[in-house]
């Protein structure tokens, strides 16, 4: 067991870090948004302020180092780059699938990083699907205490199993299991998707099943039917994998989707997010956290100060963008009007 656990996470670090790994003809729609510059914005760039807060604390920026990995030498030397980076400049940050947290005794250090990043939000991460295969309130609480996360995070990773070798596919009745977590942990409980979006309709299910906050994981980045593709070994399930090259919601087209149908939920967008103009388009529509991965994964195999340097291109070019705009605060970047929406200038509508 530890050894197929290592070698899985292993695999799909090093498939991200070298294989084109994205859907193909796939974006995540922000190409779509662009923002009226502002010749005149009438504020000092230093006055510009990008903190915010997430599960009732505090970060320096509206960042989430979105789950990536654990369960292998490989991920606790990431994991702990990016644990002491996301400490240093105040973004949450979250594990990747701690199962094998409590299934194997290797590894354990990538996923206990709460000495390495002590004050910001920490959030735990379970396949939603697991709940299925023997796992419950317990296990959940159980994962929650030994990492001393703030949250835990299901994903909900239907295609990625049906695409890898062995993987879990009975996905029939999580919903009522949902609702079970979500009442008994003692921390707030999230949702994910992968990398294929969660719409509206699904949010909202999952809202009233008790999830507190919805992070949609959309389209254009990181594909991983492309990922458990180029792990096959199985020459039928590998051909059929091609089919899904494009599959997926497009990240725009989820932050839409689910704040039109849950105004008020927290909600981070994730999902081919590359810049802090990425950034500052998704927040325009509705998102309130952004999750970086794959754009900090290579950074994350060196040391924490690449991380770090990394983080801070995406801090400035976000409030490059802001100040281009002539915004001083997040609030009115999510109001502001100086955005065009596939052509249509909400600017020329006010």
């Amino acid at each position: 067991m530890e050894e197929g656990i290592n070698r899985r996470k292993t695999e799909h670090i090093q498939l991200c870090l070298t294989e084109n790994v994205e859907g193909v003809n796939k974006s995540t729609g922000l190409e779509g948004i662009s923002f009226i510059h502002n010749a005149l914005p009438e504020i000092h760039f230093d006055d510009i302020q990008i903190n915010t807060t997430f599960l009732n604390k505090s970060l320096q920026a509206p960042f989430l180092v979105s789950s990536m990995t654990g369960g292998s030498e490989l991920a606790a030397k990431i994991n702990q780059n990016l644990a002491l980076a996301a400490e240093e400049k105040g973004w949450a940050v979250a594990l990747g699938s701690t199962r094998a947290l409590l299934e194997s005794d290797a590894h354990q250090a990538s996923f206990l990083i709460r000495q390495q990043a002590p004050t910001v939000p920490l959030i735990a991460n379970l396949g939603a699907v697991q709940l299925n295969y023997g796992y419950g309130a317990e296990e959940a609480q159980r994962i929650v205490d030994r990492t001393e996360a703030d949250s835990l995070v299901l994903h909900f990773n239907s295609l990625q199993e049906a695409v890898q070798d062995g993987g879990d596919l009975n996905f029939a009745d999580l919903l009522p299991k949902v609702e079970e977590i979500c009442s008994k942990l003692t921390v707030p409980v999230g949702a994910k998707e992968v990398g294929f979006g969660i719409d509206g309709f699904v949010a909202e299910q999952l809202y009233n099943a008790g999830i507190a906050y919805i992070d949609v994981a959309g389209a254009g980045g990181t594909s991983w039917s492309q990922v458990e593709k180029l792990r096959s070994q199985d020459p039928l399930r590998k051909a059929a994998a091609e089919a899904f090259n494009n599959w997926g919601l497009p990240t725009k087209d989820c932050i839409v989707s689910v704040r039109n149908k849950l105004p008020k939920v927290p909600l981070v967008a994730s999902g081919g997010m590359k810049t802090g103009v990425d950034a500052a388009k998704a927040i325009t529509i509705g998102a309130d956290v952004i999750g970086f991965a794959r754009q900090l994964l290579q950074a994350a195999t060196e040391s924490a100060e690449a991380v770090i340097t990394t983080m801070e291109q995406i801090e400035l070019e976000l409030k490059m963008a802001m100040f281009g705009i002539g915004v001083t605060s997040l609030e009115a970047l999510q109001q502001t009007r100086r955005v065009s929406i596939m052509g249509n200038s909400l600017l020329e509508e006010s």
